[in-house]
């Protein structure tokens, strides 16, 4: 622990979204990055951390190996093959595994949906981004409504704003989506489906859950959406219900709008935002919970 009393941290990718995080973190009063580490010299992100005083390595898992000591807490801002990799390295090390790529690996954390009972344990994942936007959406839907057929969850996000790894980690960012709706809400038959938009200028992300319900009842799950964006506003101002429930075509369906804090990362990549948004909010809650740390459990590699 360092001088200030926060948990110190170290990011993994120096991409755009471990660069976004490593802004974010600098705000924190709970979190220190005392390590950002890449693979890239030329890396803008490396450039940054270097210019704000931030440790750097180019020498990606090895330099975190090499010395543990800095850090209690890892984000992974990699790929979902990277982190099949990383994942039984920062378990054998004891470090907390805060996971941002779509690799279905360790407890799947959405804030405002379960982040207490994850706090047990020392590899989290976000799941993906169209997750971290329509799990509790899904969630409100399945505490609310009985006998739920399907649920398709449709995220539209800006091109610009999907990266190599996004492009790269697709049928991951699908199957782990749906096998995250179906646990958080409780219905078998889910489709997730993300749409890259070319557009110029930029859109916001936006997300559409459609569900059919054999006996809808609007006002309930209104009333959940209602307190359950108040929570995810917490953590994420630009999360917006642009939509209310409303019944089309014999289908119940809910829309939301997300835009981002624009630190490193554009406004319009609300997509990405919202993720790293998550995983500070589920990092600071470790660094108020530390003195628990004896308490986490360690969760297998799926």
């Amino acid at each position: 622990m360092n001088d200030n009393n926060k948990l110190n941290v170290a990011i993994l990718g120096s991409g755009n979204i471990g660069t976004d995080l490593l802004v974010k973190v600098g705000r924190s009063n709970y979190l220190d990055c005392t390590y950002f580490v890449g693979r890239n010299h030329d890396s803008h992100g490396i450039q940054i951390a270097q210019s704000l005083g931030v440790r750097t390595s180019v020498d990606s898992i090895d330099a975190l190996i090499k010395d543990s000591d800095s850090f209690d807490l890892v984000f992974d801002a990699t790929s979902a093959n990277g982190h099949n990799i990383h994942a039984p390295i920062f378990k054998r090390m004891g470090k907390i595994s805060i996971d941002l790529t779509p690799s279905n690996i360790g407890e799947m954390c959405v804030p405002a949906v379960n982040l207490e009972p994850c706090l047990n344990f020392t590899e989290i994942s976000l799941v993906t981004c169209g997750g971290q936007a329509a799990i509790p959406l899904a969630y409100a839907i399945g505490q609310t409504q009985t006998k739920i057929q399907y649920i398709e969850v449709v995220s539209s996000i800006s091109s610009m704003s999907a990266g190599l790894a996004t492009r790269n980690n697709l049928d991951e960012y699908i199957e782990t989506t749906e096998k995250a709706i179906g646990k958080f809400s409780g219905c078998n038959d889910v489709k997730a489906i993300i749409n890259l938009n070319p557009a110029n200028p930029c859109i916001d992300m936006q997300t559409t859950i459609m569900a059919i319900v054999e006996q809808p009842d609007l006002m309930k799950l209104q009333e959940f959406i209602d307190q359950i964006v108040m929570d995810i506003q917490k953590y994420v101002p630009g999360y917006q219900l642009i939509i209310s429930p409303t019944i089309e075509n014999g289908r119940m369906i809910v829309m939301i709008k997300v835009k981002g804090y624009g630190d490193y990362l554009p406004p319009y990549a609300g997509n990405l935002d919202i993720i790293n948004c998550a995983a500070i909010s589920v990092a600071e809650e470790f660094a108020k919970n530390r003195s628990n740390k004896g308490g986490y459990h360690e969760s297998s590699v799926n």
